[in-house]
């Protein structure tokens, strides 16, 4: 750690700007070296840095900082200190880590974006800080047995990053104020723009001939006057985008924009104040009215997709809760507090609860990373992200659902795949490049029409910068895969993320797990068939083997326990579950076991109907005989199934023996394509070679014992049969009853991917006929103004109609529009 450097006094009263933040310094200004600064604040956050070898924040950005409140931070935050208002602001803590989010509105630049996750280096008890730079959100998760809530939002303020933190609204989403700006630089814009025109009629219907010259010069001046504001307030984003760009040696899609916004505003104020002319103040402020009118479009478009994805964050994911009449299962949107859950294993908990019966044990490796199951006792707070691994546990809610905390943990960057896409990184690469050439181009031209005419030139330079855009090419890219991805969630397909489109359209290999992924969870047949000399289950044996199939949430396990329909159930002592094998625990007197013919009795073969799943079971080491449960396949299986040989290699992995082999057979055909008796691990690792071999693999599975092959395949789909079986590791959850849908839904993202292509290609068309016109300088800038939004805007129209088209062809229309 670097040592403090002595404070010293700017006497001279010179009005420098502040090195931290910017603000102008006030006589007598804190300095340190040849650093002034406006306050003690800012010359105290510079001194943390520079201690803190960290003053790379500052090569980042010019007087990148804020301006902290120098005093009153100890008191003001004291109220962080209480029990219960921690309770709301924390999203998670187990007494040792601690999680939460702030909304910072001083964020603004990358620096603060460096900063800000580089706090670790700060305070040692920070784990991780992460920033949403467009929700203006800073996640952190920090030590609670090291520091406290109050220490880091002190800290936070200390270098100028205060959080809002407002107690009436925890926990509603702070609404952003960008759209009013944006309305009103477009108000300015178009009152301007509509002004102008009216003071130019005058030269347009005389062609100039008639008009006294004071009359041209004071139209001409009240013109300036006009555009003033245009320029510098409602075309101001564009310039520091550019600006920022060409601080990070980039060169965006608004360099080229705001070149030729500048160039157009220049020589207007040339023209008029010289007298060679009337200018373009017309054209320069319609271009402004006309850019941001696009933006605005393309704006409501994207929130719409947005806001739609958030919402389906809703996952097909349902929750048992325990009523006077006995236990249902409620969709999680219905879930209220007060209300008693039933978590069995391996379910994830999905709202913030307090444990009131049964033994708990809960995994954080979602929220933590940590995957030491930590133990809760009656009267404990389970945080929502837990997930039980021991048996079932009643717990009751204590705080809404969070379907924003449900989507973090299923966005966390534990559960990305590596793969990056392909089409994002082309659009970038072309869009980077495609502004270079037009920024040349412009050049060129200006430089072919100079010796002939300066107007020509001019002319010729500001129409090829203003109607040669890129915003086309990187707009087709999100705005199809957003609305495949909004058509998907509303035919009850759920995707993590846009880029799984891509993964699924470069499938050529599909594996399936068998149980809850073929066969459908409920069923209508389960008969109990004893052992030879055994005879059915006492009542007591009975109530044991429901008190134990109510710990699991697999599917069997979930079908026996309906079976027996019972609620005098026990509480299960050591209960444990063997993926892929079965479970056991002890209730009452009796050690149960129940799962698979090799989990129960290894050393005995046992013939079973090929047509029907079989869960034996055994009562103190003695096997008992098991459950026939008559597989339900799941409709329109055959045609899916068939559907995909022609362009899909094909597999089943699953755990159960190859009794069904021949009921299998009708519907794969190929017997080297069934894998039975696999283990997690064996699912895993034929995942792995068929990678190895080449093959881009798509694992559906029921998320259960499927976890590692979902997580390793290109692309993992988990599907779900109204219980709470969420499941991270994988890119997409469909609801069941949408299985027939399966191959649609893969041509579809084969399709979307066509379509991107092709709006690349109508781009560069549009693009390039306006080049052609616009280097030859008789292009007026105002026609290049309207045709440089309209090529967005006809990208736009393009690519969310030929995929709403894609949905009618495919039948998702009907369910889409409801």
């Amino acid at each position: 750690m670097k040592p403090i450097q002595k404070l010293e006094y700017n006497t001279a009263g010179a009005a420098a700007a502040c090195y931290h933040c910017g603000e102008p310094c006030p006589d007598s200004a804190p300095v340190i070296g040849e650093k002034r600064f406006c306050c003690i604040g800012c010359k105290t956050v510079f001194e943390i840095l520079e201690a803190n070898d960290m003053c790379t924040y500052y090569s980042l950005d010019d007087n990148p900082g804020i301006s902290p409140a120098e005093s009153g931070t100890a008191a003001k935050f004291q109220y962080l200190d209480d029990d219960s208002v921690r309770a709301k602001i924390l999203d998670f803590s187990d007494g040792n880590t601690s999680n939460v989010s702030f909304y910072i509105p001083s964020i603004h630049c990358s620096s603060c974006i460096w900063l800000l996750e580089s706090l670790y280096r700060l305070n040692p008890a920070i784990q991780s800080s992460k920033v949403d730079y467009l929700k203006k959100q800073l996640t952190l998760s920090f030590d609670e047995r090291q520091t406290s809530l109050r220490k880091m939002v002190e800290l936070l303020s200390s270098i100028g990053y205060e959080p809002q933190i407002n107690m009436d609204s925890l926990e509603q989403e702070i609404k952003q104020e960008s759209s009013k700006q944006l309305y009103l630089k477009i108000g300015i814009a178009g009152f301007c723009f509509a002004n102008i025109m009216l003071l130019s009629f005058p030269e347009y219907l005389s062609g100039g001939k008639d008009i006294a010259q004071y009359f041209k010069d004071f139209f001409g001046y009240l013109s300036i006057l006009l555009a003033l504001p245009v320029f510098f307030y409602s075309s101001v984003d564009y310039f520091k985008s550019a600006m920022n760009a060409w601080k990070q040696k980039m060169v965006n899609m608004d360099v080229p924009i705001s070149l030729g916004i500048l160039t157009l505003f220049l020589r207007s104020i040339y023209d008029i104040v010289s007298g060679t002319g009337t200018g373009y103040m017309d054209s320069f402020t319609g271009l402004v009215f006309l850019l941001l009118i696009g933006k605005l479009f393309e704006k409501k478009t994207y929130d719409t997709l947005s806001f739609e994805r958030d919402y389906k964050s809703y996952f097909p994911v349902s929750v048992t809760i325990k009523t006077d009449d006995g236990e249902r299962i409620i969709t999680l949107d219905k879930l209220q507090t007060g209300q008693r859950m039933v978590i069995r294993s391996q379910e994830l908990i999905p709202a913030d609860a307090i444990m009131i019966n049964g033994e708990a044990y809960i995994d954080y490796s979602f929220v933590t990373g940590e995957s030491t199951p930590v133990k809760k006792v009656s009267g404990e707070i389970i945080y929502a992200g837990g997930k039980q691994i021991g048996g079932t546990i009643e717990i009751d809610v204590v705080k809404d659902v969070s379907q924003s905390y449900l989507t973090q943990l299923w966005n966390d960057e534990a559960f990305a795949k590596d793969s990056e896409s392909r089409v994002v990184n082309f659009a970038n690469r072309v869009s980077r490049y495609f502004t270079i050439v037009v920024i040349s181009i412009a050049a060129m031209s200006a430089i072919y029409w100079l010796p002939s005419s300066l107007a020509l030139a001019l002319n010729a330079f500001t129409a090829v910068l203003i109607v040669a855009c890129p915003c086309a090419l990187a707009l087709s890219t999100p705005f199809t895969l957003g609305n495949t991805i909004r058509i998907f969630g509303k035919n009850k397909f759920y995707l993590k993320r846009t880029s799984v489109i891509e993964a699924l359209a470069k499938i050529n290999t599909v594996v399936f797990d068998k149980t809850g992924t073929l066969t459908r969870s409920r069923v209508s047949k389960i008969e109990f068939v004893p052992d030879v000399d055994e005879k059915n289950l006492s009542p007591q044996e009975l109530i044991a083997a429901a008190s134990l199939s109510r710990q699991s949430s697999h599917p069997l396990s979930q079908q026996i326990f309906a079976h027996l329909n019972t609620e005098d159930y026990r509480f299960v002592e050591d209960f444990q579950e063997f993926p892929g094998k079965g479970i056991q625990g002890r209730v009452n007197d009796f050690d149960v076991k129940l799962g698979s013919a090799y989990f129960i009795i290894p050393d005995r073969e046992c013939e079973e109907d090929p047509k029907a799943s079989h869960v034996h079971i055994s009562l103190n080491d003695e096997y008992k005989g098991y459950f026939k449960i008559e597989n339900n396949y799941r409709r329109g299986l055959a045609e899916t199934i068939s559907g995909m040989m022609d362009r899909f290699k094909q597999y089943l992995l699953t755990g159960d023996n190859d009794s069904e082999r021949q009921t299998l057979l009708n519907y794969f055909k190929d017997e080297s394509a069934l894998k039975f008796e696999q283990s997690p691990f064996d699912k895993l690792d034929f995942i792995k070679e068929l990678q190895t071999a080449g093959n881009k693999v798509l694992m559906i599975g029921d998320g259960l014992n499927d976890a590692g092959a979902l997580k390793q395949s290109d692309a993992g789909i988990s599907i779900s049969d109204d219980i709470n079986t969420f499941s991270p590791s994988s890119d997409a959850i469909l609801d069941g009853e949408q299985f027939n849908r399966l191959t649609d839904f893969l041509h579809f993202s084969r399709q979307s991917l066509r379509i991107i292509l092709a709006s690349f290609v109508i781009s560069f068309i549009y693009n390039f006929a306006g080049l052609y016109f616009a280097v030859q300088g008789t292009l007026s800038p105002l026609i290049a103004a309207i045709l440089m939004p309209a090529s967005s805007i006809t990208i736009i129209v393009f690519t969310t109609g030929t995929t709403t088209l894609l949905a009618k062809k495919y039948g998702m229309w009907k369910m889409f529009r409801s």
